[in-house]
């Protein structure tokens, strides 16, 4: 209305075709057109052909993703001649990319070949690298689907060298982990590529190569924020920013307690919780600016070499061993692939496309979500699970199939580090029936194996090196549990509390977990009391976690509720006592970024909660979670839960994992193999729903 008021019509043109974009961005196709068809008239009447040939090119790109090639082709051709005109270089080449990606659709190979290789030198000319590894990445496409694997391979080579450049010059690591999800599928057509060609080439090492590009293509940022945790790279930074980030937590802090008191109060408006919605997330981008701006000015986080993604060999000698192999997963979208790693040798394996194994695994999770199923049950699961209608039996035969029966026979009963992929990071691999059971009396992989999961292989060959050196804390256990959530708790009862309603939003009202206390005091009773920390009811706080004593401790127990935030991650995290001992609301909440800023150099940290091992899948990332943060925090490996677990189960596993730490000195990874398997030979806990959740990620030793 401005641009109108003053009549600057090229004001306006712009601004259409702005909102137009943002409209494309969010995939409203009909409404982007709307604006840019506003817009173009304006750009024809002050006779600007630069802004005409960028709104001809965006509704030949709305056209083209609607499918309708020609009408696209015919406003590309008339963008085009505007760009050379006025000597837009760099909109010229766009252009000339897109007709040659119309041209490809169209099967108009050689003509497509041509418009790329118009555009390719003009992207370079004018520096635009990410737009050169798109058309380096189209003219590996059409070179592949011509048969010609070879000069495919060289182009998109090429691309990934231009995405590794681009991703390494973005500081704010929110914005770099999005670039990098962006790219995802130029990895999945060089993995792919690759292993074509190592099936074409069985001898030449193809399949090695096509593991490292699956290896280049995951947690690339916690790989770079793992290499970054033991910099201390706010050493020399502008004092004047660490105090903006002091302040932000602060607000943070503060704004928090303040919709715990809106969500807690007897009546609330949508506007007062929008605004505070708002104001909140508001504060986690500029607190994630901030630390973007410490980074880009840290004279150590300059320093820092990026972290090259190990090889084959390399990886065979610094994480393997004669008793361990690597499974890594890569799901693609016409096939997925399966790499089996061992101390000496790599052998890969061809799977079915992405989709069919996403179906399959969310069908298991389903079946291993209720409390009454048992891996040898047989039952009708009908269309209400939102999955279809499926029988049991087929799911589990079927995914045990697909996933473990390529290398049934090179399993044995080694250990096995798995490195997922899409859903099957979700997917609890120990309740994964053995191939050669099934049909029969069916046996979980557990049963023969001590199973841990990675977020990538270069994770554990990163977390040893930061971790080499490090001295072990002196003290054993620092156990919290059993916090105070509800103004209903029996806790509270003798307390005169002051107009505290319940909480009237579910992200703020928690049950209590009785049997969290017992898992504490059963824990707690292995070890003499010096080497114990403990906290119970109102002390199971922020204080409590967030103190600098619990850097005195090996283990770290965490016995609460999680929160699993699929939109935004960083507001993932545990819930802590909602209530101080006078009865008042205090911020219970620890997330993500909380977690972040703790330096918590534990050899365990035990997340006994619920769905703490979730959050929101990010191509390139996996599961962006709270085991990140805490490995960020110092601690080389992580138990986090996959499901809402039962608490009385839980409280079970845990002391049977603990006394097998404890008592009879097994590993971590050994002592929870050791307590799901008497689970699940107990007759009341038998079931996959009450000891398969837990898994542990990082490190095995």
């Amino acid at each position: 209305p401005l641009s109108q008021q003053v009549g600057d019509k090229t004001g306006k043109a712009a601004t259409l075709n702005n909102i137009g974009g943002v409209y494309d961005a969010l995939g409203d196709k009909q409404q982007a057109l709307n604006y840019y068809n506003q817009s173009l008239p304006l750009s024809q009447q002050v006779g600007d052909k630069r802004q005409k040939a960028v709104t001809l090119n965006n509704i030949g790109r709305v056209y083209d993703a609607l499918g309708n090639k020609q009408q696209a082709l015919n406003y590309y051709n008339q963008s085009l001649p505007l760009s050379q005109q006025v000597g837009d270089k760099r909109q010229e080449a766009v252009t000339l990319n897109n007709i040659g990606s119309v041209y490809d659709d169209l099967g108009e190979k050689q003509q497509a070949l041509n418009y790329y290789n118009q555009s390719l030198p003009l992207r370079r000319q004018v520096g635009d690298k990410e737009g050169e590894s798109v058309t380096l990445s189209n003219i590996a496409s059409l070179k592949r689907n011509r048969g010609n694997l070879k000069q495919a391979l060289a182009q998109i080579e090429a691309a990934i060298a231009l995405i590794e450049n681009l991703r390494t010059k973005i500081t704010n690591e929110h914005l770099r982990t999005s670039y990098f999800a962006s790219q995802q599928n130029v990895y999945q057509f060089y993995i792919d590529l690759l292993m074509q060609l190592h099936k074409q080439n069985p001898t030449q090492g193809y399949d090695a190569k096509g593991w490292q590009a699956s290896e280049k293509s995951r947690a690339r940022s916690l790989i770079d924020l793992l290499t970054e945790a033991n910099a201390d790279i706010r050493q020399g930074v502008e004092l004047k920013l660490l105090a903006a980030e002091r302040n932000l937590q602060q607000r943070l802090d503060a704004t928090e307690k303040r919709r715990l008191e809106l969500y807690n109060s007897s009546k609330y408006t949508p506007e007062q919780a929008q605004a505070i919605e708002t104001e909140f997330a508001s504060l986690i981008k500029d607190y994630q600016d901030i630390q973007a701006k410490i980074r880009f000015t840290s004279p150590r986080y300059a320093a820092l070499t990026q972290p090259q993604i190990p090889s084959v060999p390399e990886i065979q000698q610094q994480i393997l061993d004669d008793d361990t192999l690597l499974l890594q997963y890569s799901l693609g979208e016409e096939r997925s692939y399966l790499w089996l790693v061992s101390k000496t040798s790599i052998s890969s394996y061809e799977l079915p496309k992405r989709a069919d194994i996403e179906t399959l695994v969310k069908q298991f999770n389903y079946l291993l979500k209720i409390r009454s199923y048992s891996l040898s049950n047989d039952r009708e699961i009908g269309a209400e699970s939102g999955l279809g209608a499926f029988r049991s039996s087929d799911v589990v035969a079927k995914l045990s199939q697909i996933l473990l029966q390529p290398v049934a026979d090179k399993l044995g009963n080694k250990r096995l580090l798995v490195v997922g992929d899409g859903a099957l990071q979700y997917l609890p691999f120990a309740a994964l029936p053995q191939p050669e059971t099934v049909g029969k009396k069916i046996q979980p992989l557990i049963a023969k194996h001590e199973i841990i999961s990675l977020p990538s292989a270069s994770t554990l060959a990163i977390i040893r090196r930061e971790h080499k050196n490090r001295k072990i804390a002196p003290k054993t256990l620092a156990i919290l549990a059993d916090p105070v959530f509800s103004k209903d708790d029996d806790r509270l009862k003798s307390i005169v509390m002051q107009n505290v309603p319940p909480a009237t939003n579910s992200k703020f009202s928690f049950d209590r977990l009785p049997f969290t206390r017992q898992e504490a005091e059963a824990i707690l009773a292995l070890i003499p009391k010096p080497q114990t920390l403990q906290a119970l009811d109102f002390a199971a706080n922020r204080a409590f976690v967030t103190s600098p004593q619990l850097s005195d401790y090996r283990i770290i127990h965490l016995a609460t509720h999680g929160i699993f935030d699929t939109e935004n991650p960083t507001s993932s995290g545990i819930v802590l006592s909602l209530f101080d001992e006078k009865g008042k609301l205090e911020n219970g909440f620890l997330r993500l970024q909380d977690i972040f800023n703790l330096k918590l150099p534990a050899e365990l940290i035990v997340l006994s909660a619920c769905q703490t091992g979730l959050s929101k899948e990010i191509k390139g990332e996996g599961l962006v979670g709270l085991t990140r943060g805490f490995m960020y925090a110092g601690s080389p490996r992580v138990l986090v839960s996959l499901w809402n677990v039962d608490d009385e189960a839980t409280s079970e596993l845990m002391q049977k994992f603990y006394t097998k730490i404890l008592k009879q000195k097994l590993t971590p990874a050994v002592a929870l193999r050791s307590a799901q398997l008497e689970l699940w030979q107990e007759q009341d806990y038998s079931r996959p729903y009450y000891w398969a959740a837990f898994i542990l990620q990082g490190e095995w030793k």
